[in-house]
């Protein structure tokens, strides 16, 4: 049984209550695992909450929320853990930890999986390549399913199979009253529409069921590298090619320098690059045609676009985003390449100064467009490119330089933002969130608070008022 300190604002009988209803883990102050347990992805972010709750099932979850209820105090929701500005952890309130629930139910003949809230994307992945599946996800393992979902989830096989939420069959979920609800397009539609990008503004989502396709186990992937002051000359060329690309493929213009990766030749360690990293999720032999006018340019310093296991291609980013690192991010999505946006692009990539600080431009378009825009809460889909300015430090020394330039680069493609996606929004404010969705999906997105979260007990996320 956990001891929570008597310096934490509980109220005791309420406390004793959720003890004899949870059979999970509680943990608070006082307890060894504490400051490991409240630890989240980004270092950076360093909070203490009242209580931890480490939920087994969806009892946990609703004898959590009703805690919650009944204190008034903060309520954070963790899966991952992977929030950039801290949302999944809180000062002085509770966490109801959903990293505990790590089912996974494969359905290959029907082509479907079931995950549980606190499954990892790596996790789902392994699962389902051991049929020849996937599900269009993210680009590091270690983040939540959950949260990558909810807010839309753009990764690798995003231009031919869509975001994650456009291969999301069904949801369970726990509302703020407690109460566990299935939503899909046949049931609770209109929930089912909010968490598909509206993140978790309407309750604790305890299950995913995903729509599975055939990828791999072998695709051709990777990155090609060019000396950084061949960026120009290289995202003109980028610009044009991939206007004739089909939505097989995938890929990201990332500026950094070269990281100490055993993949990576010594010599070429902590040099300055432009990178295209690319995914075609077709036959190999198709993906080598199509790259082949993008690997013959320059040439390049380096060519690792090669065939690969798909769980590798998932793995590749691992080393460079870890646990621990301080992290500070601003984004934002471009309608196209222009010359004016790629002259910031490369001025803001010769700025960098730290071997730990990059920027990935996602290419965005096929299937992403052909989903009808106002069939689910997605922002906008028009979109042709994301930027997402990653500073990146070991620790508090240097941070706010790294944080600066990142604040420049947001600043000097402002006249040319068109919108931004969610899951890379910091804590900027209503503004920003309702230009993440547009009016008409903001308003309704508020609506729906109204019926679902009337209280805004789930608040600690980008968080739309009931209205």
């Amino acid at each position: 049984m956990s001891t929570i300190t008597p310096d934490v604002h509980l109220d005791a009988q309420a406390l004793d209550d959720l003890r004899a209803d949870f059979r999970g883990e509680l943990v608070g102050p006082g307890d060894p695992a504490y400051d490991e347990r409240r630890k989240v992805w980004n270092g950076s972010i360093d909070r203490h909450p009242a209580l931890i709750a480490r939920c087994t099932g969806v009892a946990d979850i609703r004898a959590a929320i009703g805690l919650g209820r009944r204190t008034g105090l903060p309520v954070a929701v963790r899966g991952g853990g992977h929030s950039f500005p801290g949302h999944s952890s809180c000062d002085g309130g509770i966490v109801i930890d959903l990293s505990p629930l790590k089912g996974i139910r494969v359905d290959p003949v029907r082509r479907t999986a079931r995950a549980q809230a606190g499954v990892l994307l790596g996790e789902l992945d392994r699962e389902t390549q051991a049929f020849g599946l996937a599900t269009p996800s993210g680009i590091v393992t270690h983040t939540g399913v959950a949260g990558l979902t909810l807010g839309g989830g753009i990764g690798w096989l995003m231009r031919k199979y869509g975001l994650s939420i456009d291969n999301l069959e069904s949801v369970d979920v726990v509302t703020a009253e407690g109460e566990l609800v299935t939503a899909s397009e046949d049931v609770n539609a209109d929930l089912f529409w909010g968490v598909r990008g509206g993140g978790g503004n309407f309750g604790i989502v305890t299950e995913f069921e995903f729509r599975l396709h055939p990828v791999g186990p072998i695709v051709l992937a990777g990155p090609v590298l060019w000396p950084m002051e061949s960026s120009p000359e290289l995202l003109r060329f980028y610009r044009d090619w991939i206007t004739e690309v089909p939505d097989e493929l995938t890929t990201a213009v990332v500026h950094r320098w070269v990281p100490p990766l055993p993949a990576i030749p010594a010599e070429y360690h902590g040099r300055p690059v432009v990178m295209v990293i690319a995914c075609y999720a077709g036959p190999v032999e198709d993906g080598e045609r199509v790259l082949a006018p993008l690997k013959a340019f320059g040439p390049p310093l380096l060519d690792l676009c090669t065939p690969m296991p798909y769980l590798a291609l998932q793995a590749m980013l691992d080393p460079g985003f870890p646990h621990g690192r301080w992290y500070y991010m601003r984004a934002c999505d471009v309608a196209e390449l222009s010359d004016e946006v790629i002259d910031i692009a490369v001025e803001r990539g010769l700025a960098i100064d730290s071997p730990l600080t990059s920027y990935p431009i996602f290419q965005l378009g096929g299937a992403i467009r052909g989903v009808d825009a106002a069939g689910s809460a997605f922002g906008d889909r028009s979109s042709g490119h994301t930027f997402n300015f990653v500073g990146a430090t070991t620790g508090p020394d240097g941070f706010a330089e790294q944080r600066e330039w990142v604040r420049q680069c947001w600043r000097a493609l402002e006249p040319h933002q068109s919108g931004v996606y969610v899951n890379f929004l910091g804590d900027e404010g209503t503004p920003r969130i309702r230009d993440a969705y547009g009016a008409p999906a903001y308003e309704r997105l508020k609506a729906l608070k109204q019926k679902y979260d009337p209280g805004n007990l789930f608040h600690l996320n980008q968080n739309i008022p009931p209205g």
